[in-house]
């Protein structure tokens, strides 16, 4: 399928080296959507990608503060949003998430709560436990829209084969 990819994950640090493989090919004005249930991996791959670009090593997940902001080592900005307690989307124009999708990195938890938000390009990772696995496996589903599309087909082998 153009612009989807699936890969597995075997344990918690397959994870982290899966978001420290994908952040070398984010750059600002990409939006990654992180798709799962409590506890499947979303805040532990947002924290490797956040270590990688900006050496923060203990970032706090945004659960409460619904975005944490950091200063992107090349210059810019990454913004990571935990939008799980967001009841009504309209609470999100506050955040001004909509104008950092133009220019800043932006990785985003629960992103159905964005509704009409939700922008037309982004790379959606959906995460889920691997069937009948104790292990903590996960499969990971990517999916492309807009540039992504053609960005999952011609230049990531390395974040789509490895896990």
């Amino acid at each position: 399928m153009t612009g989807a990819a699936e890969i597995r994950l075997v344990d918690e640090s397959a994870t982290r080296d899966f978001g420290l493989r994908l952040a070398a090919h984010l750059k600002p004005g990409d939006i990654v959507l992180l798709e799962g249930d409590l506890g499947a991996g979303k805040t532990t791959l947002a924290r490797a990608v956040i270590e990688a670009l900006t050496g923060e090593q203990d970032a706090p997940s945004p659960t409460y503060t619904l975005v944490q902001t950091y200063e992107l080592r090349e210059g810019g900005e990454l913004w990571h949003a935990d939008l799980y307690r967001v009841e009504d989307e309209h609470e999100l124009e506050e955040l001004g998430l909509e104008d950092a999708f133009d220019f800043a990195i932006c990785l985003i938890e629960w992103p159905d709560r964005l509704g009409a938000m939700r922008p037309n390009t982004y790379l959606e990772l959906d995460i889920r436990p691997e069937p009948g696995e104790e292990t903590g496996a996960r499969r990971v589903r990517l999916t492309g829209r807009g540039q992504w599309e053609g960005r999952l087909d011609d230049g990531l082998d390395d974040i789509k084969t490895r896990g």
